[in-house]
C-alpha cells in the first residue's frame, strides 16, 4: 500500500505552481486553498500501481515528484505503454471527464509523490473556472494528437524508426541527467519495447545497432545520446 505521509507542501507553496508548470496555475487564491485543503498526499514506491485499468475513478492525481508510466494490457496480456508522466503532470483525468472507468493503469517508475484531488473538486473547477476548463481541453487535444501519431507510426514505420522514436520520447518526457547526454529515465529494455510496439529481444538488438552506429551509448542500463540529430533522422521525425 502507499505511504500517505510524503513531504508535499500546500498548493499555494508548490514550486510547480509558482514556476507555471501546473494546470492549477490558473486558480485564484480561494480555489487554490480549496484544492490544497481537500487533497490527499500519497507516496508510491517504485513498481507500485497508482490506479488500475477498469477501476472506477474517484479523482485525479497530480504528480509532485517522480515518474509514472500509463499502460494498457493488450492481446495475450502484453503491456503497452501509452504515455509517460513526470512531476507537475496530472494523470487519470480523462476518466473523470467522460465519467468512465480508467482506460489504463498507472505505475510508479521510481518513488513518486502524488496529490489526489477528488472528482467533486475537479468538477466544481470545470464549472466555475473557464481557464481551468480550457487547460483541460488543451491536455485532451494533446492526448488525441499523440494517439493519432502513435497509430501512424505503428502502421507505417519500421521497428528501427520506432525504437529511435521511443528514445526521443524518453528525452522529451524526462530530459537528461547532469551530463546533458544520459537520459534521466530508468525504463527497462522491455518497457522501451512496449513503447515501440515490439519485442524485448528486438529492442535490445536495435539499441545495440544504434550503439554500433555511434548514435547512442549504452553504459549499463542507461542510454547516452551521442548524436541527437542522427537519432531524429533515424526516428524519421519531422516538424
Amino acid at each position: 500500500m502507499a505511504n500517505n505521509k510524503p513531504q508535499i507542501p500546500k498548493c499555494e507553496e508548490c514550486h510547480h505552481k509558482h514556476e507555471g508548470e501546473s494546470i492549477f496555475c490558473c486558480l485564484n487564491k480561494d480555489e487554490t486553498e480549496v484544492v490544497s485543503q481537500g487533497k490527499r498526499n500519497m507516496l508510491f514506491k517504485r513498481g507500485q500501481v497508482i490506479f488500475s485499468e477498469g477501476n472506477q475513478p474517484h479523482g485525479i492525481y497530480c504528480v509532485h515528484s517522480g515518474k509514472v508510466k500509463i499502460h494498457k494490457m493488450g492481446d495475450e496480456g502484453k503491456e503497452q505503454i501509452v504515455r509517460l508522466a513526470k512531476a507537475s503532470n496530472i494523470i487519470g483525468y480523462r476518466s473523470i471527464l467522460n465519467n468512465d472507468y480508467y482506460f489504463a493503469s498507472a505505475t510508479a517508475l521510481e518513488d513518486t509523490e502524488v496529490c489526489f484531488i477528488s472528482k467533486s473538486t475537479i468538477v466544481d473547477l470545470i464549472k466555475n473556472n473557464s481557464n481551468f476548463t480550457f487547460s483541460l481541453i488543451n491536455l485532451l487535444s494533446d492526448d488525441l494528437k499523440r494517439a493519432e501519431e502513435k497509430i501512424t507510426h505503428m502502421a507505417q514505420k519500421h521497428v528501427r524508426e520506432r525504437i529511435a522514436g521511443a528514445i526521443v520520447l524518453l528525452i522529451e518526457a524526462y530530459g537528461y541527467k547532469e551530463d546533458k547526454q544520459t537520459i534521466d529515465s530508468n525504463l527497462t529494455r522491455r518497457e522501451i519495447a512496449n513503447i515501440a510496439g515490439t519485442t524485448t529481444e528486438t529492442s535490445i538488438r536495435i539499441l545495440s545497432e544504434l550503439s554500433k552506429d555511434n548514435i547512442i551509448e549504452l553504459p549499463g542500463k542507461d542510454i547516452k545520446i551521442l548524436d541527437y540529430n542522427e537519432l531524429i533522422k533515424t526516428a524519421n521525425i519531422y516538424d
